[in-house]
């Protein structure tokens, strides 16, 4: 937390403690939340994911290439990522079309593609691509859906500057 935010909460808290128990109960300074999701892993790239009211509820396995067992039935961070980014942008997409005044085919797709490997400094890095199909759809009013999708998905706006993004009309 950052010495302004702590100063903050300081100013109006009679003592320390209750600083940080305020703080923990107040998460964001930059957005005022609609809706919260929560999911606890245990067990790391090897256990578990599970939300809070139990919907998502799955095992965790560290793929091979990256030197796990890649066991089958279970799947990993890039993966639920993947879906997560893709079902974002989808919905985004439906925004943007309706703001250009286009009519989104029932029938489009988003496939999230999650790249995991070695960065510049020798760390681990994700890159993404999202491939869109909109058939019945010509590719440049396509295209001009997913450029402004681009702009209202939250995910999109998350990872702009920090990873990858390429976005593919096919």
């Amino acid at each position: 937390m950052s010495a302004s935010i702590t100063r903050t909460f300081a100013a109006r808290m009679p003592s320390r403690t209750s600083v940080f128990v305020a703080a923990a109960s107040r998460r964001f300074i930059s957005i005022k939340p609609i809706y919260t999701a929560e999911a606890t892993a245990t067990g790391g790239r090897n256990g578990r994911a599970v939300s809070s009211d139990n919907v998502l509820n799955v095992e965790l396995t560290l793929p091979k290439a990256l030197g796990g067992r890649g066991e089958a039935g279970k799947t990993n961070p890039e993966q639920l990522f993947a879906a997560g980014y893709a079902a974002c942008f989808q919905g985004a997409m439906g925004l943007a079309a309706t703001n250009l005044e286009v009519k989104l085919p029932e029938s489009n797709t988003v496939t999230g593609i999650v790249d995991i490997g070695k960065d510049s400094a020798g760390g681990l890095g994700l890159a993404v691509e999202l491939r869109v199909s909109a058939p019945g759809l010509d590719t440049a009013t396509t295209q001009k859906v997913v450029d402004l999708a681009h702009t209202i998905c939250p995910y999109s706006r998350a990872t702009s500057g920090n990873i990858d993004v390429k976005l593919t009309v096919v």
